[in-house]
């Protein structure tokens, strides 16, 4: 880690160029990663790299800095060959800790458990998803664990220092019928911000063998429908459909400019009452969670929609300042190469009281989504699209036949007020969240929910 006289020197240096505001940000981190091929390992990587990143903000603009070479000479040479002097001397506030929340204690970290052992828990998962289904023909796993470590620094006086230990471990069974005519496969990819112990959990061979179950169900799957119908979306990771669908457009980066369908729409109605929508950071053990964001702000339970209204938005602090509010600990980047901004954490639809069973039973026609395999947004028009996984049609009130991949789309503005059922199955699954910061672990979860018309793209039956 850094010595705190050498962060202290870097930022009266950027005080010294009229900034008024400036931040560093310290990450050492050591990374693995474990594909299998059933039995067969075809790929084990082990790394660690270290890196420093310097913002500075002169009233609304903002300049990042960052550098692999840590070096007290290296960083200020940085720092004076890139910041202009402008504005008056500032001054500082002197440093005083931040403790971060205690998200977890990992029962072990990851290097304390050997690279054979993670094998072998690798291994009972594959066999077991295996052994689930006689039409199960292969079996794959990929293992990623971090640790990383981070130090974070600002002129407002904020110093604090976490540790972020994640583990994820990736589950695709294939299926295959008699001749090989039709293969399906089915996913599971449970996380945990915890240490490698969370190999050793009854969760792992629990959805491993969900998904082999799902590779099974889906064959024969037949064309998916197209046109408008209601839409059901399962519990767990179908969360995703309002991660992208309407947490993208809240986020201070896109909001702030103005260049989101929910700018300026605090305090309005723009879903359904059913809606709430949540985004917390802190809840202890959650893949997308974090002790402190990446701007040493506390991590929070932020209330984005309530009973459909709009109450919130997630703020970094350059955003926040743009637009005369607070941050809400919601800054977040990859790793020291990106300055961080407003991003997800675990972000759900909160429970509501309706009965799954009378969500389907109302649907004369249409499709039940049990996952979603990813999906994308564009924040300015809220237009997404969806690709969903495990589907099936809904006729006269049953699930029915499976189908063949369909795709959804519309605008979160048209969505959010169409969700007329909120199911209390609530689940919580783990992901990954690609956009300007980079690729981050993020929780997307709800119960099951009934919208009452979307569009749907596929084949005709």
């Amino acid at each position: 880690m850094l010595k705190k006289s050498f962060i202290g020197k870097m930022l009266d240096y950027a005080v010294s160029c009229g900034a008024d505001y400036a931040e560093v940000f310290f990450e050492d981190v050591e990374r693995t990663e474990i594909n299998l091929v059933d039995m067969q390992v075809t790929g084990c990587a082990c790394g660690r790299e270290s890196g420093i990143g310097v913002r500075v903000f002169w009233g609304l603009e903002s300049r990042y800095l960052y550098s692999a070479d840590t070096t007290e000479e290296k960083v200020l040479k940085l720092l004076k060959e890139h910041l202009d002097t402008r504005g008056v001397f500032g001054k500082r506030t002197p440093l005083s800790k931040v403790s971060p929340h205690g998200i977890v204690i990992p029962g072990r970290y990851p290097r304390e458990t050997e690279l054979k052992k993670k094998i072998s828990f690798l291994r009972e998962g594959i066999s077991a998803g295996k052994s689930e289904e006689n039409c199960i023909v292969q079996g794959r796993a990929r293992c990623t664990d971090t640790d990383q470590r981070v130090q974070i620094a600002n002129t407002e006086g904020v110093y604090a220092e976490d540790r972020r230990v994640r583990t994820r471990v990736r589950f695709t069974m294939v299926a295959a019928d008699e001749g090989y005519e039709s293969r399906q496969t089915g996913y599971a990819g449970p996380g945990v911000m915890g240490g490698p112990e969370f190999l050793e959990s009854d969760i792992l061979i629990d959805r491993v063998r969900e998904a082999a179950g799902s590779a099974k169900r889906m064959l024969g799957a037949q064309p998916c429908p197209v046109g408008r119908m209601p839409v059901i979306i399962a519990n767990g990771f179908g969360g995703l459909f309002f991660h992208e669908a309407c947490g993208h457009s809240l986020e201070g980066s896109s909001v702030a400019n103005g260049c989101s369908e929910f700018a300026d729409k605090l305090g309005e109605k723009i879903a359904s009452e059913k809606v709430t929508l949540v985004d917390d950071g802190s809840i202890a053990g959650e893949w997308g969670s974090l002790g402190i964001d990446d701007e040493g702000i506390l991590t929070r339970k932020n209330v984005l929609i309530k009973d459909g209204v709009l109450k919130s938005y997630l703020l970094d602090r350059l955003s926040a300042k743009r637009m005369g509010l607070a941050p809400t600990g919601s800054s977040r980047r990859e790793n020291y190469r990106f300055a961080p901004v407003s991003r997800m954490t675990n972000t759900y639809i909160a429970p509501g009281t309706d009965r799954f069973e009378d969500m389907v039973g109302s649907v004369e026609r249409g499709l039940f989504v049990k996952d979603i395999n990813a999906g994308s947004v564009d924040p300015v028009t809220g237009e997404f699209n969806f690709n969903t996984g495990e589907t099936y049609l809904i006729e006269k009130g049953k699930i029915t036949v499976p189908l063949m991949s369909a795709t959804l789309i519309g605008t979160g503005r048209e969505i959010l007020p169409k969700v007329d059922m909120v199911s209390d199955d609530f689940a919580l699954g783990q992901g990954y969240c690609y956009a300007g910061s980079g690729q981050i672990p993020i929780g997307a979860g709800q119960p099951a929910v009934r919208i009452t018309e979307m569009t749907v793209g596929g084949k005709e039956l």
